[in-house]
């Protein structure tokens, strides 16, 4: 069965031994060269994406526009990417013990940034690997409290990663 990455969680590359991947640190914030006027109204966001290798031969990764999918919401609707202010991976050869970063900026509307689905498919040496999904969220203008409640106890983050426990222990059960 495929199961979701949480956001903060590695993949690793079977076909391409020692390759992993994480997409990480989702957070509010304001792009670097100011806001799209297509993205008036909406919230931005950040979220980076990682590739590190840890094998012993270094590996040239792709990863640019087209290739990072940004859902957001229950109904999975498509988020604003601002493609002038997102920093991509294009061409990149990563050797061994080395990290490449792509920094994306994408927007939507406040209320849909709690459940936010980032897909990426990955580029290694001109082959295309499959399509990985990470599933998180943030509290984007919450108060202190809520956002403690909210964003910890009932994030998609905690409930993905409750299922993937229950799963865990019935399978040892």
């Amino acid at each position: 069965m495929y199961e979701p990455n949480v956001i903060g969680d590695w993949h690793e590359y079977d076909e391409h031994a020692g390759l992993r991947v994480r997409v990480h640190r989702l957070e509010a914030s304001e792009p670097p060269r100011g806001r799209d006027d297509a993205a008036d109204g909406l919230t931005y966001f950040s979220v980076r994406v990682t590739v590190e290798n840890r094998g012993l031969r270094h590996f040239g990764v792709h990863l640019e526009d087209g290739q990072i999918d940004v859902r957001l919401g229950p109904d999975g609707e498509s988020a604003f990417i601002d493609w002038r202010n997102s920093q991509f991976i294009e061409g990149f050869d990563v050797y061994p013990l080395r990290r490449a970063t792509a920094v994306l900026y994408a927007a939507g509307p406040e209320a849909s940034l709690n459940q936010i689905d980032v897909q990426i498919q990955v580029r290694v040496d001109d082959e295309w690997t499959g399509r990985r999904l990470w599933a998180g969220g943030i509290g984007v203008g919450l108060d202190e409290n809520r956002a403690h409640q909210g964003t910890v106890r009932d994030s998609l983050a905690h409930q993905v990663s409750n299922f993937l426990r229950d799963q865990a222990e019935e399978g040892t059960a």
